[in-house]
């Protein structure tokens, strides 16, 4: 079989007979093609990995917005307990008020005031005790020195004349019906 000399196909005679021309690199450059899920494999992911790294982030998400709902809450009954000791120092503030005004709107009380600026009745002496005044001594007429109630050993008038010539009886039952000191001696100062 011999062959033939190569004849040009049909078409490499229309590409022979057409002038050469630059190609436009614009036209022929194909368009670059964007990466793909199936391209992830050769960085070492897989669509299993990429699915678990979203859940992942998902998971974190979520929890970060309830951990900051708690600590809203948190913040929230803290601030409730607060105002509720806070309303109650309120109400007993307002008792304390209540119960002042009750008092300063009794008469007796507008008449001790009065007194201070000798507004008395007309048959009262009135007397201020001075801001420097000492205080009263513990048997002195009036010093609660013996117990409210107490049987202050009323004298006859014998007993009264006898004391007073002859100095106080020595007498415990005596001595138990007078006015005992509130206060207890001074200790001795020892070197």
């Amino acid at each position: 079989m011999s062959r033939s000399p190569k004849r040009p196909a049909p078409d490499a005679t229309a590409a022979d007979t057409t002038p050469e021309t630059t190609p436009d690199p614009s036209a022929t450059a194909s368009p670059v093609p964007l990466a793909t899920l199936a391209d992830l494999p050769v960085a070492g992911l897989t669509r299993r990995r990429i699915g678990l790294l979203i859940a992942a982030l998902v998971a974190a998400w979520v929890i970060l917005l309830f951990a900051r709902q708690v600590g809203e809450a948190s913040e929230a009954s803290s601030r409730a307990d607060e105002m509720r000791v806070h309303n109650e120092a309120l109400a007993a503030n307002v008792r304390a008020l209540e119960d002042e005004l009750a008092l300063i709107q009794r008469q007796a009380y507008i008449e001790q005031q009065a007194r201070e600026y000798r507004l008395g009745a007309p048959r009262e002496r009135p007397f201020i005790l001075a801001d420097d005044a000492p205080p009263l001594p513990a048997d002195a007429p009036g010093a609660a020195a013996t117990r409210l109630g107490a049987d202050a050993g009323e004298s006859t008038p014998l007993e009264s004349w006898l004391d007073l010539l002859f100095g106080a009886s020595v007498d415990p039952a005596a001595r138990m019906s007078r006015p005992v000191p509130s206060e207890p001696p001074a200790p001795e100062p020892t070197f």
